[in-house]
């Protein structure tokens, strides 16, 4: 049965639902509500996880060892009621394992351990995935958390750790087309705009210079810095008028759109031997 838990340091509390293992709110001490609140006039989301794909497949279909499987976009361990492994004030653990229901659409056990700890003021997620087969394991996993902006985006701005010229993978059906478009030029600073989602779906980046990024109130100190080293890929997503923005780091990328189904070869596809462990962090430090 799903529930909700809740952890907090002396700057920030957080509730997390056993289903999925995701956020619902992160609340700094002076009450900033930095998480967005899913809200179904827009997207009931808040920070769903992403396994055992991130984005979409195309035709929502693969082929492992000649047989033919079907997941839907970012996979279902959003949807999954996890157990609670470990609470303490600070750090909540959460499990989740393969079952008869995920085999059929993921020939693969596993084990998939969900993270939280709190330090000051800063958020640690950890992912950890065991490959409980005999066979080696392909995968991805990935974070979608929607950062609340009550204001709209366009108050907004990202900083980047480094320098960027942002080359925007451009999405046709939810898959990669294989072209870019240039949306910045060798600068640390994105000021979000509304009229980017109009046309695109979704920016997606590829091989950025920075591991960290900062969304940040363009009139207030209110902020929150996402460290995501050790994740190749970073997308960025809203919609038209909608007061959020996910910032999601991804350790794997939607199909391309000439993709032969082959898991074993999609772009970015993470493996794990027999009995093997990942481990992914991402960390995000609040201000207000």
């Amino acid at each position: 049965m799903e529930k909700t838990v809740t952890i907090k340091s002396d700057d920030i509390a957080i509730a997390i639902s056993t289903k999925g293992a995701e956020l619902q709110s992160v609340t700094g001490k002076g009450g900033t509500q930095f998480l967005w609140h899913g809200d179904e006039k827009f997207w009931t989301g808040r920070s769903p996880l992403l396994f055992p794909i991130c984005g979409a497949l195309k035709d929502d279909k693969y082929i492992f060892n000649n047989t033919e499987y079907h997941l839907k976009k970012h996979g279902f361990a959003m949807n999954c009621i996890f157990s609670v492994e470990d609470i303490t004030d600070d750090k909540a653990v959460f499990l989740h394992q393969s079952n008869d229901e995920t085999l059929k659409d993921f020939p693969f056990n596993y084990r998939l351990w969900v993270i939280y700890t709190l330090r000051g003021n800063t958020l640690n997620v950890e992912y950890k995935v065991e490959n409980a087969s005999d066979k080696t394991m392909y995968f991805s996993i990935g974070a979608h958390e929607g950062y609340y902006c009550p204001e709209g985006i366009e108050q907004y701005s990202i900083i980047f750790e480094q320098p960027e010229t942002l080359k925007n993978c451009v999405l046709e059906n939810h898959l990669l087309t294989g072209e870019t478009t240039t949306i910045l030029e060798n600068d640390t600073v994105l000021n979000l705009n509304y009229e980017y989602y109009k046309t695109i779906d979704t920016l997606v980046f590829k091989n950025l210079n920075s591991k960290s990024v900062t969304i940040k109130h363009k009139n207030s100190k209110k902020q929150a810095t996402i460290n995501f080293d050790g994740f190749p890929y970073l997308l960025f997503w809203t919609i038209p008028n909608a007061p959020y923005l996910c910032i999601e780091p991804w350790c794997g990328i939607p199909d391309s759109s000439d993709t032969d189904y082959d898991i074993t070869k999609k772009e970015g596809i993470l493996t794990l031997k027999a009995g093997e462990k990942l481990t992914k962090t991402h960390t995000v430090s609040f201000s207000e």
